[in-house]
């Protein structure tokens, strides 16, 4: 680790929240709610360590899954509002959206100033100031760098807030307690206290906030609520003129690796960026960065000089520092991530007076504190390079080690930046390849009790001995339109083929997502293909064709193509069949294919495995966060 800049050190602060204390630090081991596939698995393990107002219970996998969706709510009290009131809640969170195009810079004058003011409206500035807060910003790794850190201080016997953003699935996952998602209660409960008061308060001049800015007031509203030890804040866009950036006194900051994205926002320049993300620093508040760019570093060391404030370059974590043990989150990149979130735990123990608590020796770069490789070790970020085995295609099978059950298996990264597209296409090349051996290999699949009933197994002869020689490797791929998928996808093939991983096909589905509406894991997924627009996956089926082959293929009828159509979706055939064979049709190539509609998708590869039980099908998910969630919505369902 490297001091760039050494005005003051950490000053040791009064920790606030010690009507939390009666916990003495308690030591846990936080089983999220998924199995883990190693040597053996285990189908019914057991979660000691939820917290119920402030005793320990012992919970089983399937209470906790249970208890994500309906916390216990404070008091023992249920909320005073209608059981339909969260779908309520999406709604009036839907009408916060603005209606300027994806990338543009919205029209708001003074966004922090009207941050300020709402939350003097909520009463909620004296409170906020009283959060121990991490506040990081960055171009990729900064939600893995928050749960990172969320995941180390409750470790250590801390009570954690963490606000991450995008949700998957639903927006709830944006606010974890004690790692694990806001209870719909509590969410309710906090949500309805913030609107109805807005609501009131609500002018021509102080209209209610848009939605990303809505949200972080009510993660300042829940953690203050929750009391918590520390809260985690990750910065939406940008820093400088972020709604997080409302936070005024954090305990320390972080950056993660900069990179070019959000451009038309924060400028075409890697100084720039750089400039809009080091503008969270606060006058002498210890902040912490990772290697970047010289144009980057030169920026972020200036703003430091010109705050007082003291900087520090961490280097990346070196495994052994795991004491044996593996990052919860897969991927290099990660031991950035990792580094950098250590330091940023290590500085707020030191800052609120807890690190000789948590850690009786002198801390050294090569020494982690156990709670600390505990916490690394167990972190969880769904979508992010995370592996599920689709457990439905087994409820056909009578018996666990059946051969007439194939495998159709999803590699789920929402990478969208040049930078993390190709950290994607790494970690999936050495994840193929160490699906081979599964032993080495941790699988994560939500619905624990389902995978468990429905004989959700993977034995080690069958995965060296069936699938050896029958696997295909497919990408199933979207993006935003202000994306480059020129970029992207070029990046991607290249970033495989140079560890030797080769799709055999390339499917270009929309989004099941709107961005005009907040949706739940509850809501209804549509199924009305009428008018779906499609020109866009044509776009991206066309640039990939011409990465495959060398030059613009010219004979696709997307004209021709009608989504209602019995032709929509192609023979089963065409994932097995030899490439060059074949004529394009009205929607796909030999090599690629567009697909109207996700749970279309989801449905015909699975039919595609049933029908072909000898093969194995390893599907990437990427491109995009949203169609990441929207997979996993339908694997749920």
């Amino acid at each position: 680790m490297r001091m760039i800049a050494n005005f003051s050190m950490y000053p040791n602060t009064v920790m606030i929240g010690v009507s939390h204390s009666n916990r003495s630090h308690f030591k846990s081991t936080q089983f999220p709610a998924y199995t883990t596939f190693d040597n053996v698995i285990l189908p019914a393990y057991t979660n000691i360590n939820n917290v119920i107002g402030r005793r320990f219970v012992h919970k089983t996998s399937s209470e906790v899954l249970l208890e994500r969706g309906s916390n216990v709510v404070s008091n023992g009290q249920l909320p005073n509002f209608p059981s339909s009131s969260y779908e309520a809640a999406m709604e009036k969170l839907s009408s916060l959206i603005t209606r300027q195009r994806r990338g543009e810079k919205p029209p708001l004058p003074n966004k922090l100033g009207r941050m300020s003011m709402y939350l003097k409206i909520l009463g909620l500035e004296e409170d906020m100031n009283r959060l121990k807060i991490i506040h990081v910003a960055g171009t990729k790794g900064k939600g893995s760098t928050c749960i990172f850190c969320e995941a180390i201080l409750r470790e250590c016997g801390f009570r954690t807030g963490v606000f991450t953003s995008p949700h998957l699935i639903d927006v709830r996952e944006r606010f974890r307690i004690d790692g694990i998602d806001i209870s719909e209660d509590k969410f309710l409960e906090c949500f309805w206290d913030c609107w109805n008061q807005l609501e009131e308060k609500a002018t021509e001049q102080l209209p209610m906030p848009p939605l990303f800015q809505f949200l972080t007031i009510l993660s300042f509203k829940i953690f203050t609520s929750e009391q918590v030890d520390a809260a985690i804040i990750e910065v939406g866009l940008g820093g400088t003129e972020d709604s997080t950036n409302a936070i005024k006194e954090p305990t320390v900051c972080g950056i993660t690796s900069l990179g070019m994205d959000h451009t038309e926002i924060l400028g075409d320049t890697l100084g720039q960026i750089a400039s809009h993300k080091a503008g969270i620093f606060k006058p002498k508040v210890p902040a912490f960065t990772v290697p970047q760019p010289p144009e980057a570093m030169d920026v972020i060391i200036e703003r430091a000089k010109e705050l007082m404030v003291p900087l520090e370059v961490t280097e990346p974590l070196d495994c052994k520092q795991m004491k044996g043990l593996t990052l919860g989150l897969s991927g290099d990149h990660q031991f950035y991530n990792a580094a950098l979130a250590v330091s940023l735990s290590r500085c707020w123990l030191q800052r609120t007076g807890n690190w000789e608590k948590v850690c009786q020796n002198d801390f050294q770069d090569s020494n982690l504190p156990d709670d600390f490789i505990r916490g690394l070790s167990s972190t969880h970020f769904s979508g992010r390079a995370q592996i599920v085995c689709d457990s439905s295609l087994y409820s056909d099978c009578s018996e666990i080690m059946s051969e007439n059950c194939g495998e159709l298996i999803f590699y789920l990264d929402g990478a969208h930046s040049p930078e993390s597209i190709d950290a994607c296409a790494k970690w999936f090349s050495n994840a193929v390849k160490g699906y081979k051996n599964p032993s080495h290999l941790s699988i994560s699949v939500e619905n624990t009790e389902e995978s468990s009933e429905n004989g959700h197994f993977l034995h080690e002869s069958k995965a060296l001995g069936q699938f050896e020689n029958s696997s295909r490797l497919i990408l199933l791929f979207n993006c935003l339109d202000v994306r480059n998928p020129n970029i992207l996808l070029p990046r991607l093939v290249n970033g495989c083929s140079s560890s030797g991983i080769h799709f055999s096909r390339a499917l270009f589905v929309p989004s099941m997502s709107k961005y005009t509406k907040v949706t739940s894991g509850a809501s209804v997924i549509p199924s009305d293909l009428s008018g779906i627009e499609l020109s866009w996956q044509f776009n991206l089926q066309r640039i990939w064709e011409k990465i495959v082959h060398g030059k613009e293929m010219t004979t696709l009828l997307e004209k021709d193509f009608k989504a209602e159509s019995k032709l929509m979706l192609p023979p089963n055939e065409f994932l097995y069949d030899n490439p060059s064979k074949g004529c394009p049709s009205h929607n796909y190539f030999p090599s690629s294919a567009v697909i109207p509609s996700l749970p279309l998708t989801i449905k015909w590869l699975r039919d595609c495995v049933r029908e072909h039980p000898s093969t194995r099908l390893q599907v990437l998910v990427t491109g995009s966060l949203h169609l990441v969630g929207d997979v996993l919505k339908l694997l749920k369902r």
